[in-house]
């Protein structure tokens, strides 16, 4: 019986060593493979932006007073001069008349002043011809010399005032001057009181209405008006940002640079992407020191008004890479911050260690460390370990890296 167990007892050890040897004589890891390629690749730096109109002019009141009439409404398109606002006028109106009537009244004062001057010509032209007349009279010794004295002096007396006469008439019509500058400043203010749009373009929010006291000296306008035929957004770089877009743009200048960049693009607020393309014009000379930023602006056609002062959005500055060695997304994994890949030799799996320019839509953008044409693993490859023999499955290397969907 003892040798009965005993064999048994062998027979089953002699099994679990069988199992174990199968174990261990498992096959080659089928993985998916794919070739590293050489494509043309674009990629995508974002920067959030803020846009505004062209042109964006504050709407305010030249005079103080009541308003009576709100001629528009919010979001109202708007031409150049077209009213937007009434105050009262009748303030104005009477000071109007008043000054109206000054005028009148400093015109029956030129009037009266002419006719002065035109007596004392008069006066002067008949004490001359009372001289002319005794000159020759005295020179002949026939009269006395104190009549032509006397007629001399006359004619001095009607001079004198005749230069009055016109001193007078010179003051009239500086007064008449004044009533005119009076009035024309009263009715420059009568029409103040239409407040007009300063130029083409589409209403803000309207926060007064009628029977508001509005004035010159009011902190916030009336409204604003926005030409948004052409928007401008603006985006700011920090300073590393800056430096590196300095670094890779083609151009000796700054300007330069920026002529030579390409058309970017403008995401909104809902994802959806602005259909035109816009060019980046200019930055602005300094970095802003409170937040280490620089600002660009970015000039986009807003032909049919789709966008609005005040939007936000954010600008896609393009990255292009050309005949740029590429692999999936999938295939790379790191270690220590090193990016590896799998390539695939004699059958076995080795990691290599490879140098990445970008990541742009589910590809790695390869520096070094690969070349085209080489296998590498294209998926699983957390599973694997440096010298695993594989049994390769070639794979679509576009099917591949379509088949990552983002998760948010």
């Amino acid at each position: 019986m003892k040798n009965k167990i005993v064999i048994i007892s062998l027979s089953a050890l002699s099994v679990l060593s069988c199992k174990k040897e199968e174990v261990k004589k498992e096959g080659p890891k089928e993985v998916p493979v794919v070739e590293v390629q050489v494509r043309n690749v674009t990629g995508y730096t974002s920067f959030p932006a803020a846009i505004q109109g062209r042109v964006n002019n504050e709407v305010r009141a030249k005079i103080q007073g009541y308003i009576t009439q709100v001629l528009v409404d919010e979001g109202q398109y708007v031409t150049k001069g077209q009213p937007l606002f009434r105050l009262e006028t009748n303030i104005l109106n009477e000071s109007a008349d008043a000054a109206r009537a000054g005028i009148g009244a400093a015109q029956s004062g030129v009037a009266a002043a002419k006719a002065n001057v035109s007596a004392a010509q008069a006066s002067v032209n008949a004490a001359q011809v009372e001289v002319n007349k005794l000159l020759p009279l005295v020179q002949k010794n026939i009269i006395s010399n104190v009549q032509l004295e006397t007629a001399k002096a006359n004619l001095a007396r009607s001079q004198a005032q005749l230069s009055q006469a016109r001193a007078a008439q010179q003051q009239a019509n500086a007064g008449v001057s004044q009533a005119s500058a009076n009035f024309k400043g009263v009715q420059a203010n009568i029409d103040y009181s239409v407040i007009r749009a300063p130029i083409s373009g589409v209403l803000g929010k309207l926060p007064l209405r009628v029977g508001s006291l509005v004035g010159p000296s009011d902190q916030s306008p009336l409204t604003t008006v926005s030409d948004t035929s052409e928007v401008f957004a603006y985006f700011s770089m920090n300073e590393k940002e800056y430096f590196n877009f300095l670094e890779e743009a083609y151009g000796a200048t700054v300007p330069e640079k920026l002529r030579n960049m390409p058309m970017v693009e403008l995401e909104l607020a809902n994802g959806s992407t602005y259909p035109e393309k816009g060019k980046i014009q200019a930055v602005t000379g300094q970095i802003d020191p409170q937040t280490g930023t620089i600002q660009f602006r970015v000039s986009f056609p807003n032909a049919e008004k789709l966008l609005s002062n005040g939007n936000s959005g954010t600008i896609r500055v393009p990255k292009i890479y050309n005949q740029a060695l590429v692999v999936p997304e999938s295939a790379t994994f790191e270690q220590q911050g090193l990016v590896y890949v799998y390539k695939v030799v004699k059958d076995s799996a080795q990691n290599v260690l490879i140098g990445v320019t970008d990541r742009v839509n589910n590809l790695v953008v390869i520096k070094d460390g690969v070349k085209k044409g080489e296998k590498i693993v294209a998926e699983g490859v957390g599973t694997l370990k440096p010298g695993t023999p594989v049994k390769t499955k070639p794979a679509d290397f576009d099917e591949i890296v379509n088949a990552v969907k983002p998760i948010f």
